[in-house]
């Protein structure tokens, strides 16, 4: 993943939002050098209704990263996405969706990797760029507490601690490639608590969840009558969580994300920081997913 990559041909895909419950069609559209991930609102009529996956256009982060432009154009759980485009080098797309959230699909990043490699990568001349780490930068939430270390690869080492029987104290830690990220880490699904569902709903949320697009905790019990894909298949989601989170920094960020019980909120706030502080950070040039080349420009 040396140089900038969009699609070979276009991808389409359609189904149900996690949380909206609304039925939305994704168009995956191979798109010019430089131009970034950018979303689409085909269904909006509005003076601007494409939405950058940028970290400066995150709006939300409950139970899910929603982005919103300046003209009120907004796309919900966009992470499981931009997790598969992150783990597969994926820079430049444009993806159209007539209404407002990225369909669920099973919950995870596999089904956007199968439509990705399907349609093909395709690689320019041009090489990638990443955010290479420089100094640790670390921020806290209560409990939750995530750092950025230096490393020339991209890397994610997530903990989480769950009182329930069926989760428990979970560990993962993985480095970014195509190949370990498709195997070990896109398949893993979403999941929730039935006893929350109805608060959920009230709350306007998981209105198109299901044991189709989740995992379901029961009373201590994996509910779902396939059981799970990985004996720690919660802990794989919330790094998937992760990756798809730190990509909204518009770059692979070259360095080590160590998160304890992280969420959507806590990634934002550690990508924030990192970003804030010009110190911690520089721009440097990707080669088999190294840093090879150190610049100091930075926007």
């Amino acid at each position: 993943m040396s140089h900038r990559t969009t699609l070979e041909s276009a991808a389409v895909c359609a189904g149900i939002g996690l949380h909206s419950g609304a039925r939305v069609r994704m168009v995956m559209k191979p798109a010019p050098v430089g131009s970034g991930i950018v979303f689409e609102r085909t269904d909006l009529d509005l003076s601007d209704r494409r939405v950058p996956a940028r970290r400066e256009y995150v709006r939300s982060t409950d139970l899910g990263t929603t982005l919103v432009n300046e003209a009120g154009a907004s796309v919900a759980t966009v992470e499981h996405l931009m997790a598969a485009l992150a783990g597969l080098g994926v820079d430049d797309l444009l993806l159209e969706l007539d209404g407002p959230e990225v369909p669920a699909m099973d919950g995870s990043s596999a089904p956007f990797v199968e439509l990705i490699l399907h349609a093909g990568l395709k690689t320019s001349p041009a090489p990638r760029r990443g955010i290479q780490v420089l100094k640790p930068v670390a921020v806290e939430d209560g409990a939750r507490r995530a750092m950025f270390l230096p490393s020339v690869k991209p890397a994610i080492d997530v903990e989480i601690d769950f009182e329930d029987d069926a989760i428990g104290r979970q560990h993962f830690a993985f480095e970014v490639s195509r190949e370990v990220f498709a195997e070990l880490v896109a398949p893993a699904r979403t999941f929730g608590f039935r006893r929350d569902l109805n608060a959920l709903l009230k709350a306007g949320l998981a209105r198109g969840g299901s044991m189709e697009n989740a995992v379901v905790l029961d009373e201590g019990k994996v509910a779902n009558p396939e059981g799970l894909r990985f004996a720690d298949e919660f802990v794989r989601h919330k790094a998937l969580d992760a990756l798809g989170d730190l990509y909204l920094a518009g770059a692979p960020i070259l360095g080590l994300y160590r998160a304890v019980r992280p969420g959507h909120g806590l990634n934002a706030k550690a990508v924030s920081a990192l970003l804030s502080d010009t110190s911690a950070w520089r721009w440097t040039t990707i080669q088999n997913d190294v840093a090879v080349e150190e610049r100091l420009v930075r926007s």
